[in-house]
């Protein structure tokens, strides 16, 4: 019998995969442990890393995506240990982690279950590291948002336990799945995961069986890992609030009397209803709130100008009809914004080119069709004038006031580029440095800082004068080496540096890729050689946005035409549907394993229709997203025409 069994359960996240199976080897150097990794139908190349990096590691390799519990219990089945440990792949553990909980699980036979301290990529506390059992009260307390009002309180912070101290060991209700080190004797008596879960709430039902079992489970800080959060779901999306309360609602179902989870339901489904919306209507306040400023301080200028003209430089004197403020003022604003929406005037970071780009075509665009209007509707081309060099103006006035505000830092301008501090050795520098180079990753400078307390010639400083070092040279992403730095080192820095406007990203071992994450909320990001996607780029989607209407627009032009033929009602649909924004003209190739690639609308064509061999349509969607130009959809678009024309075969 081993020590210990080590079980990650992988889906598509190969990279982050890859760095977790290296820490754990390091933490399992000294422990007699067995690693299995269980794949539920990955398609990014996962199981073959696996097995050409780490041979060691037992694999069972699912047909299709079982969920989380399944997926564990098939491991737990098959494992002869006395722990268990439950282990996320997106995440990294220190090298004496594992040590230090087995020797706690064994000085404490009470112990049924055990997690740790986490941190987020950028090294800030993660609060699901203890929580308090979803009773309906907690639960109540926590939809209601009293939770975050008063997060300190015992009586209404009871589901992140916040008033117990992160520092100190705690007996706690609820462990988190991404680390959750379990006694195989108490599996034996409460049972394992409860398959009835899929994604959450798992994790919930096992810790409380596993009080009920007798058993206590334990908070243990006396280490930390690093948590990157890299789920698919977002904190914020609507689906992820329905999939996590009914969660909830499962758990209450089971747990609690008919009644009591009869009531819970109710809340939780007012619950999902509130949330949702609250999250619509914020996505929708976040994308319109900079726009309608934009709006409201050119018109202002525009105001301003015309009453100084009618009142100093007009030849004949009087005042413009209400209709010019009311209707062509606004009208003018609207094609000046709409064209730096499109040139990207509202991406981020922010690009002053691009703002000034837009602006100068929305003008461009606005004193032409001016020369159009009857004379009766030229007003003035001088108010016009000046007021779209307002509107080039005001845009840049109101980002460099918003930012002083803020900052106190006159210069508002981010070229995108980043200002990287580099902790490494002579070796693994140069290696990373080309790596960032050939991935293509844009940067303003690289400041090298040593691993330890030497100071090799071209490097600012030492691993302790980080902090220093990142104010100095105004650095915003620090990468560090593991093979030069120990994961203990590494947190450490990233807990003291929290505070600051700094992300962080670690390099495996041997890897060509470089990973981390920007928030608890986000997704975690990587730079790699041989996967970046085109296609996720917003200025690329908005051209292929441009491309589909402008294709909808042919189609208009043509629909007597097109629509007489015998498809031409599912033509129709398409071309509505494409208008609207649900469908796109160019999507994946019949959408097969496409859950590892950017999102993108469903499509009426696809490249490679003639394809039917799903591994050549894995390519071609791959090569899809990773190389994407509008010149593909108009390649896709023109072969099809010319398929269409050369046969009578009915797409």
């Amino acid at each position: 019998m081993h020590q210990l069994s080590v079980i990650i359960v992988n889906y598509n996240v190969r990279y982050f995969l890859e760095q977790a199976l290296h820490s754990v080897m390091r933490a399992t150097r000294n422990l007699d442990a067995e690693v299995w990794v269980v794949d539920n139908n990955s398609v990014d190349g996962s199981m073959e890393m696996v097995k050409s990096r780490f041979p060691a590691v037992k694999c069972i390799e699912n047909k299709e995506n079982l969920g989380f519990s399944k997926a564990n219990n098939q491991a737990i089945r098959s494992s002869d240990s006395r722990y268990v440990l439950l282990l996320n792949p997106d995440t990294v553990l220190q090298d004496d982690t594992l040590e230090k909980c087995v020797a706690f699980m064994d000085g404490h036979p009470d112990a049924g279950g055990l997690g740790v301290r986490m941190i987020d990529g950028k090294g800030q506390f993660l609060p699901e590291s203890k929580r308090g059992l979803p009773s309906p009260a907690v639960a109540f307390y926590k939809m209601t948002g009293l939770s975050t009002l008063f997060p300190k309180s015992k009586t209404f912070g009871r589901y992140h336990l916040k008033f117990l101290d992160e520092n100190s060991i705690h007996k706690v209700d609820v462990l988190s799945g991404a680390f959750m080190l379990l006694r195989s004797e108490t599996l034996e008596k409460v049972g394992l995961l409860d398959e009835d879960f899929f994604m959450y709430g798992e994790d919930i039902d096992l810790s409380y069986r596993i009080t009920k079992g007798g058993y206590n489970n334990y908070y243990f800080p006396d280490t930390t890992i690093i948590h990157y959060k890299g789920e698919s779901t977002k904190k914020r999306s609507a689906n992820y609030v329905k999939v996590f309360y009914n969660a909830m609602v499962l758990f209450a179902r089971k747990h609690y009397s008919q009644s009591i989870a009869g009531r819970l339901n109710v809340f939780i489904q007012l619950a999902i209803y509130m949330r949702a919306t609250l999250a619509l209507a914020y996505r929708a306040f976040s994308a319109a709130l900079l726009p309608v400023l934009d709006f409201l301080l050119i018109y202002a200028g525009y105001f301003g100008i015309t009453r100084y003209w009618e009142e100093y430089n007009k030849y004949v004197k009087g005042f413009y009809p209400e209709t010019y403020f009311a209707l062509h003022i606004p009208a003018y604003i609207l094609v000046v914004l709409f064209c730096m929406y499109l040139s990207g005037g509202y991406d981020k970071p922010l690009s002053v080119r691009r703002i000034v780009r837009g602006a100068a075509v929305g003008a461009l665009i606005t004193f032409s069709a001016y020369a159009f209007l009857p004379k009766s509707l030229q007003f003035s081309r001088a108010i016009l004038l000046l007021g779209c060099a307002w509107s080039m103006a005001a845009p840049l006035l109101l980002r460099w006031l918003w930012h002083f505000i803020q900052t106190r830092n006159t210069h508002f301008t981010d070229s995108g580029a980043y200002r990287i501090a580099m902790v490494a050795g002579t070796d693994e520098s140069q290696r990373i440095e080309g790596l960032l180079t050939r991935s293509m990753v844009k940067m303003d400078a690289i400041t090298r800082v040593s691993p330890d307390a030497s100071r090799p010639e071209g490097f600012a400083g030492s691993l302790e004068q980080i902090g220093e070092v990142v104010d100095i040279f105004n650095i915003n992403l620090v990468i560090f080496s593991a093979a030069d730095v120990a994961s203990a080192d590494i947190m450490s820095v990233m807990s003291r540096l929290s505070g600051k406007s700094v992300h962080f990203k670690i390099v495996p071992e041997g890897s060509q890729f470089v990973i981390g994450s920007n928030s608890k909320n986000e997704r975690g990001e990587l730079f790699t050689l041989d996967l970046s996607f085109t296609i996720e780029n917003l200025e690329i989607r908005r051209k292929k946005r441009i491309f589909d209407l402008g294709v909808a627009g042919i189609v208009l032009l043509l629909s007597p035409l097109l629509i007489a033929g015998r498809r031409g009602r599912y033509l129709l649909k398409n071309w509505i549907a494409v208008l609207l924004g649900r469908e796109t003209w160019v999507s994946y190739n019949g959408r097969p394993n496409t859950e590892f690639l950017p999102r993108i609308k469903p499509g009426c064509l696809y490249p490679g229709m003639v394809y039917a061999n799903t591994e050549l349509e894995t390519a071609v969607n791959l090569a899809y997203a990773r190389d994407y130009h509008v010149y593909l959809d108009l390649q896709t678009l023109w072969c099809f025409v010319f398929r269409r024309l050369k046969s009578t075969t009915p797409y």
